[in-house]
Parts: structure tokens; C-alpha cells; sequence
């Protein structure tokens, strides 16, 4: 599968970008959560939806991967970071777009949705929450996880995101060895740089975003796994139920990630709400 890469700027924010897929499709853009590069959307799950039609753009948000790495008292917002995804589909895909985020950036999308309905012809809001802190919560032992020290090596990092992996993964479905090996390519494409205690205040700034959340008007589906101990579970049916309209799929057993087996069931979903919005 043919990538290619490019950069969009948002005033002095570089966002790296990568594209796959028929440049006459509609496009997919994929927004990552908490500290993840963009390379968590791996090329495999890409190329499903490329199969399907879909010009699949993927990015680093801001200070994280091989975007602009912010300086430690630098801040910003959840509308900031939904701009950069407006610039993001503008630049490189096209608008209006299709947009699927999870996790944080479920929060990106959502504010997307609310701030930019011109840009955005779905939104797919998966293992994601509002902000309203009556749902949605981590357990305690996922939110020491979040907030330990950030790593300084390699080995700790792939040490701590192997940890993260066995409080919040979908059982049964990852091996050590493959996480490992997940964790020691982000190390060594981007190692952390303080970039994901910013993206965290950026989540907690913007509160609770009911109201915010309530004016999304375009065709919308919400996706969680009863198991996620990072989002709780009630915070997806507490955002679908806030959405006129959403379709909520609500998946057995699942954790706080996107599991191989998982894959189809979701690709057929995104692909069947696009075409609700007539732009598949």
C-alpha cells in the first residue's frame, strides 16, 4: 500500500500527516488519544478501510510523534486540537470528511463536530467521553497508570506500556511480545517529551462538554467496550444518549483499544454510517 507523507501547520504547529488510499475517495481521518502516534492506526486496520473506498489520513497531533513537541509551559485546548483536524482533512483529504476517533481524540472529533459541522459528514466516537465527570471515570488502578512519571528509557517506556496493556486491553487478544515490539517502534520513531501531560490538561480544561456535545447534528456513531477500565463504559452511553440521532454499539468484552477480532464488525460500521451521510 502506497503512503504518503506530508506536513500541515496550524500558526507554528506542524501536524505530521500520512495519506493512503484512491485520492477520489471520501476521507477517513483517524484521530489518536493520549499519547499516541499516528501509527497506532496500523497500516493493516488502514487498509480495510481503503478496501472499502476510503482515502484514510492519519496524523500526529500536537506534541506527540513527529509533530511540533511543545515547550513545557506552553497550553492549549481540545478546540485548538480540533482545529489542527480541520486543517488536517482541509490540506491532504478534502471536506467534508469522515472522522473517527478514539479515546481522546473521541474528544477531538466531538469538538470537531460541535465547532466545525461544515467539515465534518460523520463522527465516529469510539472508547471516548464528555468530559462530564459523573461517568466515563478510570478505574483507580488506569488512572495510576496514566498519571505515573513519564519514562526516561526504552526499557521503561515499553516496561509502562505493557503495564497500561494488561489494566486496559481486551483480554485474550495481544501477546507480550507483540506489545513489546509496538512499544519499542513508538520509542524509537518519537520518545515521550512531556507532550502527554499537556494533551491532559488540554481534556481537563474543557470540562464537561454536555451541552457542547448535545448540538452535534450530523450522522453519528458511538462505539464502547463494556470491559474499558480507562473510559468507563458509561461514558459512551452517556455521549450517544446526548447525540440525537447516534447509533451506539456497545461491544462485549472489549477493553480500551481496537482488537484485531473486533476489526471487522467495526470497519462495516464506520463504512455503513458514511454512507448514511451519502459521501461513501
Amino acid at each position: 500500500m502506497n503512503v504518503t507523507a506530508q506536513v500541515v501547520r496550524n500558526g507554528d504547529v506542524e501536524l505530521h500527516v500520512e495519506v493512503m488510499g484512491p485520492d477520489d475517495g471520501p476521507t477517513l481521518l483517524l484521530v489518536n488519544g493520549l499519547t499516541s502516534q499516528l501509527t497506532s492506526w496500523t497500516d493493516p486496520f488502514c487498509e480495510a478501510f481503503v478496501d472499502r473506498g476510503f482515502l484514510v489520513v492519519r496524523y500526529d497531533n500536537r506534541d506527540c510523534g513527529l509533530s511540533t513537541i511543545l515547550d513545557a509551559d506552553d497550553s492549549y485546548s481540545l478546540s485548538d486540537m480540533a482545529m489542527d483536524a480541520r486543517l488536517v482533512g482541509e490540506a491532504v483529504g478534502g471536506v467534508p470528511m469522515h472522522v473517527f476517533g478514539i479515546s481522546m481524540g473521541g474528544m477531538i472529533v466531538q469538538t470537531l463536530a460541535a465547532e466545525h459541522p461544515a467539515v465534518v459528514a460523520s463522527m465516529t466516537s469510539f472508547a471516548s467521553s464528555t468530559g462530564n465527570p459523573d461517568v466515563g471515570q478510570p478505574s483507580e488502578e488506569a488512572w495510576d497508570a496514566i498519571l505515573a512519571p513519564e519514562a526516561t528509557s526504552r526499557k521503561e517506556f515499553v516496561d509502562g506500556w505493557l503495564a497500561g496493556k494488561r489494566i486496559w486491553g481486551t483480554d485474550e487478544t495481544w501477546t507480550e511480545e507483540d506489545v513489546r515490539a509496538v512499544a519499542a517502534a513508538a520509542w524509537d520513531r518519537s520518545p515521550p517529551a512531556g507532550g502527554g501531560l499537556r494533551q491532559l490538561q488540554a481534556i481537563r480544561n474543557a470540562g464537561n462538554r454536555d451541552e457542547q456535545v448535545k448540538t452535534i447534528q450530523c450522522p453519528s456513531l458511538v462505539m464502547h467496550g463494556d470491559a474499558d477500565s480507562l473510559i468507563d463504559v458509561s461514558g459512551g452511553r452517556h455521549t450517544a444518549a446526548l447525540i440525537e440521532g447516534s447509533t451506539y454499539v456497545e461491544v462485549e468484552a472489549m477493553g480500551h483499544d481496537i482488537p484485531i477480532p473486533e476489526w471487522p464488525m467495526i470497519v462495516e460500521q464506520v463504512t455503513r454510517l458514511a454512507a448514511s451521510a451519502g459521501l461513501s
